[in-house]
């Protein structure tokens, strides 16, 4: 992310905001002119700290989604309007990540906004290392770390790249993390300072001076948390109603033990897709907002249009959890689609399969033919081929002996090429696999189609998802605004 200097930030906000305060959102009878009651404004929700540091518009932020939902294009668009968009790169070549950095930085001005996304790689923390060091390569200075359930090398070694000391003795950091996470002890890990053990491994590799090691401990190893509730994707199925208190008041603690100059913000993500849910989330303090599953059903968005023609129909109730095929074995979930499609049924089969059985060749005859002639279109030996050719090509010879001498982790293997191809497909929309279409997205999604219904926003392709997230905020201040002038009117009426 690009910065300006605090000036200017400082000016060119003002100037937003007078010309916001100069506007009446509230289009009802009920307005602060017939009621002389208070206005809510769109720049009034969340933390104004937080829209001054990272040099946006409104408390609210576009998740990165995976393998480049979140496009170049989708960054682009929300930068061009004030908004933050993190770039989507999980599962996706740094050949081509290297290539959406150039294009974004060229396209875009000084001061603009935009992040890079982080997604935890467990399989290949190699892979998770040169993707931050392509990231310090090219200067950027805000990443959104997903899916984590520890520090690590990599994240330790971008939050001390930036390190410093300002004039007046306060450490400071030029590149920022947003934590994005559902669990308290994984924000318990963010909202402290780098471990030592991997400080000193980076130091003894020469990635970081002496002066780094010595700043380490004196800040967070994050900016800000976004509290993920239950979000297409990965999930963990988490109450937003629950989480962000929890959170908030972990946040709170840690302020208070370490007092260190930044104060982290907590924000809340998963399931805002209306007015109603963004209003929820500032309700219950959170600092900042973000969406995910409603900009993938946008122009911008790097998906096929066949899926997005499908997402545009959904509602709330047509989305479900299956394994996620990046971590098969563990039964970690993802939310996805499930209107038209057979995709989660037949991953919850799999697994299912794959907890009582050995190996392929212990299958019974009718699940052998049933997966390689329904599920697969190709015979177990093809999908093999192919799984040991990507493996190969990956530098993974390990997965490849082992599979060779394991028939349970062979069977896992080609158990994964399913989730791989069911989501290649849907990319491509091609339209004779479209029932095994992998699609992750969540019930917010839905809610946002029932709210547009009947507008020009109902057909995916008149929706921008910088329209999306001016609407859904200056909407967000509306019904506040409403709100809150019905419980000021009724408490004088009581009075």
């Amino acid at each position: 992310m690009q910065q300006t200097t605090n000036k200017e930030q400082e000016k060119s906000l003002e100037s937003v905001c007078e010309q916001e305060n100069n506007k009446n959102p509230v289009k009802n009878s009920e307005s602060a002119s017939d009621t002389n009651m208070p206005v809510i404004s769109p720049l009034s929700l969340g933390s104004a700290d937080f829209r001054n540091d990272y040099c946006i518009k409104y408390a609210y932020l576009a998740g990165g989604m995976y393998r480049g939902i979140a496009s170049k294009e989708l960054v682009i668009a929300l930068a061009n309007a004030g908004f933050l968009g993190f770039l989507g790169t999980g599962g996706r070549s740094l050949k081509d990540i290297e290539q959406d950095i150039i294009h974004i930085q060229n396209t875009l001005c000084e001061g603009q906004a935009y992040g890079m996304n982080l997604v935890a790689n467990l399989d290949s923390p190699e892979l998770e290392l040169a993707t931050i060091e392509l990231y310090l390569k090219y200067g950027i200075r805000c990443i959104e770390a997903a899916a984590f359930i520890r520090l690590t090398p990599a994240l330790v070694l971008y939050r001390l790249q930036g390190i410093f000391k300002d004039p007046q003795g306060k450490v400071k950091t030029k590149n920022k993390i947003i934590a994005k996470l559902s669990r308290p002890e994984v924000a318990d890990h963010f909202l402290s300072p780098a471990p030592l053990h991997i400080v000193q491994q980076l130091f003894a590799l020469g990635k970081i001076s002496p002066e780094q090691v010595e700043l380490s401990q004196l800040i967070f190893m994050c900016d800000d948390i976004c509290v993920e509730a239950d979000s297409g994707g990965h999930t963990d199925r988490g109450l937003p109603s629950v989480l962000l208190p929890a959170i908030q008041s972990l946040r709170d603690q840690k302020i208070k033990k370490y007092d260190f100059a930044h104060k982290p913000r907590v924000g809340l993500g998963g399931g805002i897709g209306t007015p109603t849910s963004a209003a929820a989330a500032f309700m219950m303090g959170a600092d900042f907002i973000l969406t995910g599953s409603i900009n993938q059903c946008t122009v911008e968005a790097g998906t096929s249009d066949l899926v997005k023609s499908m997402l545009q129909d959904i509602n709330v109730q047509d989305t479900d959890y299956a394994p996620a095929g990046d971590m098969f074995e563990s039964g970690a979930k993802v939310q996805v689609l499930k209107k038209g499609v057979f995709f989660a049924a037949r991953a919850n089969k799999l697994f299912q399969l794959y907890q009582q059985y050995d190996s392929l060749d212990s299958l019974p005859d009718k699940i052998q033919t049933q997966l390689q002639d329904k599920y697969f279109n190709l015979s177990f030996d093809e999908v093999w081929e192919q799984t040991k050719q990507y493996l190969l090509e990956s530098n993974r010879l390990q997965d490849v002996e082992r599979a060779e001498q394991d028939s349970k982790f062979k069977m896992a293997r080609v158990f994964r090429w399913y989730f791989a191809t069911s989501m290649k497909q849907a990319f491509a929309g091609t339209q004779q696999s479209r029932v095994n279409f992998q699609v992750h997205t969540g019930p917010a999604l839905g809610a946002f189609n029932q709210w547009v219904k009947g507008t020009e926003l109902e057909q995916w392709q008149n929706r921008y998802v910088a329209q999306i997230a001016e609407k859904l905020m200056q909407d967000t201040a509306t019904l506040l605004s409403i709100k809150t002038q019905q419980l000021l009117a009724l408490n004088q009426a009581t009075a």
